[in-house]
């Protein structure tokens, strides 16, 4: 259970409606999912990350699927499942397979090992390593 109400489209401030627009303009859908409802509470927090997310996952340097499956990623070691399954289904829109969705989790499942690993054992890093 969310811990504010999702606000539906009728309990939204003018600021946070205007955000709700934008979003379904860009993201060609009528669609507004759980977390943007539950930031509309905060109409300048919604913006702010409306507007980074924007920026962020934008076409760039990587792609949109590779961003997607980073957010997967990152999301999963942190623990936020609503993150996860949200980003799961937008990498798998953009073109994630099966067979990288398994080796993605299999990066993640190796990262997370030997990360543990090197932190436990406080082993330093390689001057070739340092830029």
């Amino acid at each position: 259970m969310a811990t504010v109400k999702l606000l539906s489209d009728e309990e939204l401030s003018a600021e946070a409606k205007a955000v709700f627009d934008d979003i379904r303009a860009v993201r060609g859908t009528d669609f507004i999912n759980n977390f943007w409802r539950a930031l509309a509470h905060d109409p300048a927090l919604l913006k702010a990350t409306w507007d980074r997310l924007k920026v962020v996952m934008a076409p760039g340097a990587l792609d949109p699927l590779v961003k997607e499956m980073i957010y997967v990623a990152v999301s999963g070691t942190n623990g936020c499942a609503y993150c996860a399954h949200s980003h799961t289904a937008s990498a798998r829109a953009k073109g994630m397979t099966p067979e990288m969705y398994g080796e993605l989790l299999a990066v993640m499942g190796m990262a997370n090992q030997t990360n543990a690993l090197a932190s436990a054992l406080q082993v330093p890093v390689d001057e070739v390593f340092k830029e």
